[in-house]
């Protein structure tokens, strides 16, 4: 468990590194994304706030792309997939409950982080709180031009 967390944050820290260092930035992405529509029968959602998106010059057809996910209390995503995106997670405050598809559902409080591979099938995740909210640092790398997620 601590080499797959070591081995997570080496991995943001170098393709930050490439992605920051290999070309001119990129302008920041500009507003909030709401992924899905919160209605009175269904708790609310969580809300995609892209930072960074950068072509990899390195990595031909790919892009790297750095999100903010802001889960308000009790907010629960719909399953998911990211395509055939490569997927870090870093929990910046609160604690997420998370399964993905045949594995058993985790926990993750404020510094713990996870890795998505690509195809993964992300059948929960959900701020644990009913009074705080919870916030991820996402990294993908994914295809060009591709979406980073579709609800199933």
């Amino acid at each position: 468990m601590i080499r797959a967390r070591f081995a997570g944050s080496l991995l943001v820290a170098g393709l930050l590194a490439a992605s920051t260092s290999c070309a001119p930035a990129a302008p920041q992405a500009a507003g909030r994304i709401p992924v899905t529509a919160v209605t009175a029968s269904q708790p609310p959602s969580e809300t995609l706030s892209p930072l960074l998106e950068q072509a990899l010059p390195n990595v031909k057809g790919k892009t790297f792309t750095s999100a903010i996910v802001s889960f308000p209390p009790a907010a629960r995503a719909a399953p998911h997939r990211h395509g055939d995106a490569f997927v870090y997670a870093y929990v910046l405050a609160g604690t997420v409950r998370s399964r993905l598809g045949g594995e058993p559902v985790r926990t993750y409080r404020q510094g713990e982080n996870w890795v998505e591979l690509p195809g993964a099938h992300h059948v929960l995740t959900e701020n644990t709180s009913r009074t705080q909210p919870a916030k991820l640092l996402v990294i993908f790398v994914s295809d060009t031009g591709a979406q980073l997620k579709v609800d199933d």
